[in-house]
């Protein structure tokens, strides 16, 4: 979006944890780009950061704030801003206790206060209405396609020493409870007994490494972590079986990247993720072993069955949009939100509507 509305000729100015510029390089993209510490869980800090936010914002010619996730909503709720403020909702709130009684409070702050919620899932867009939202709708992100792979299929799997007849079976993300790739492991578990048995690889790292690793050893399963990977486009080209078992997901990247790349999928039925692939994977319920057990060694007994997926996944990929169907959605919600020739620059006047209100 920093892109885009750059190259548009609107002035975009960036407020986040200086992280996020050395991760992202708003600047390059031509944006400017000012250093607003955000905590990653409500804190004291939140008075701190609402203050800058405050400055800067009193500082500039201000058409439209969008916030990103709840705790940027909340900062920016809290900074007043005269323009209209926009907040995506990218994540559900899954915590309990103390902390989650703190975040549903922020969701109903946050909810309340903007102009317009986007959800980047159908759920999240019920969750704001549910919790007062005046205007809310669904926004679902583009998900960045992935380089072309550069390594042929044989040579991925050697890297993992899987025969010519064995199962590669691959899950990416990041190793969070939220994940359960516990789950991904007492399944892997019980196809030790297959003949022949599948490899299953996870890439990711994460606060789960350390008790996955203990699991993984506890219970003789054929899993390997392989920590952080660069080279998905090439994993996906070696495997023959994706598989994702968290217990929420909006618009998961790897299943995109998964359904993109003709690998048959199997996942859970949480969240946008039931919106996202359609009929185009096989869906389980979350915390189920049993039925990820059955639901992979079903496509792996069943060739036709993969190949019919592979070909439902990459017609369903064509469906989604692309980054300039997101970023043309949302130059027309500020454009709605700033009429007149101060606003931002608004796609053309036949350009549908999208979104539920």
């Amino acid at each position: 979006m920093a892109r885009g509305l750059a190259e548009a000729g609107q002035p975009v100015l960036v407020c986040g944890p200086a992280a996020t510029q050395d991760q992202f390089d708003f600047v390059a993209a031509g944006a400017r780009f000012r250093p607003v510490e955000i905590p990653a869980s409500p804190t004291p800090g939140d008075a701190r950061a609402v203050g800058v936010l405050r400055r800067l914002l009193a500082a500039e010619q201000v058409s439209v704030v969008h916030a990103h996730g709840l705790r940027a909503g909340l900062v920016a709720v809290l900074a007043r801003p005269a323009a209209p403020l926009v907040v995506t909702w990218h994540n559900a709130v899954l915590a309990g206790g103390v902390r989650g009684a703190l975040s549903r409070l922020v969701e109903r702050i946050v909810a309340r206060n903007a102009r317009v919620t986007l959800g980047a899932s159908g759920d999240l867009v019920a969750r704001a209405v549910a919790l007062g939202a005046g205007d809310a709708r669904l926004a679902p992100v583009a998900a960045p396609e992935l380089p072309a792979p550069r390594r042929r299929r044989a040579a991925v799997r050697a890297e993992f020493a899987v025969a010519a007849d064995q199962p590669l079976i691959l899950s990416v993300g990041r190793l969070h409870p939220q994940k359960r790739y516990d789950v991904l492991v007492d399944a892997a578990a019980r196809w030790r007994e297959r003949t022949p048995p599948p490899v299953v690889v996870i890439a990711g790292s994460g606060p789960a490494y350390l008790p996955l690793a203990a699991r993984i050893s506890a219970a003789r399963a054929p899993v390997t972590l392989l920590g952080h990977r660069t080279d998905v486009a090439d994993l996906l080209t070696g495997a023959d079986l994706a598989v994702v078992t968290s217990d929420w997901e909006a618009r998961q990247l790897f299943a995109q990247e998964a359904l993109r790349a003709g690998v048959p999928l199997v996942a859970t039925a949480v969240g946008g993720l039931p919106e996202l692939v359609g009929d185009a994977a096989v869906l389980v319920s979350p915390g189920d072993v049993d039925a990820v057990d059955a639901a992979v060694r079903g496509l792996l007994d069943d060739e036709a069955g993969r190949a019919e997926l592979a070909r439902r996944g990459a017609a369903r990929a064509l469906t989604w949009p692309t980054e300039a169907q997101t970023r043309t959605q949302l130059l027309a919600l500020y454009a709605e939100l700033t009429p007149g020739p101060a606003g931002p620059a608004s796609p053309d006047a036949d350009t549908p509507s999208t979104g539920r209100r």
